[in-house]
């Protein structure tokens, strides 16, 4: 469909809570930009572990997000959509 605007859950605008905001700031945006801002926001401060890059070592704004210390990059987006509007 040429020239539709998608609204599915990854094109849908969300609004970050404060915690994610902290990240990817406080704008609504598709779901998709809020990904690939935390994914940026985690390769800036190298968080990945060394040992396995699939597993994310949360700083302190992250553990703010995440609830926890440490997330594999799989179930990072379930702790994403609890912060999204």
């Amino acid at each position: 469909m040429a020239g539709s605007t998608k609204t599915d859950g990854a094109h849908k605008t969300v609004t970050p809570s404060p915690e994610l905001a902290a990240i990817a700031g406080k704008e609504p945006l598709k779901r998709t930009e809020v990904v690939s801002k935390v994914w940026d926001y985690i390769k800036k401060h190298n968080l990945q572990d060394p040992k396995d890059k699939r597993q994310i070592v949360a700083d302190e704004k992250l553990e703010k997000v995440f609830g926890k210390k440490e997330v594999s990059m799989f179930e990072m987006n379930k702790h994403l959509s609890a912060h999204l509007k």
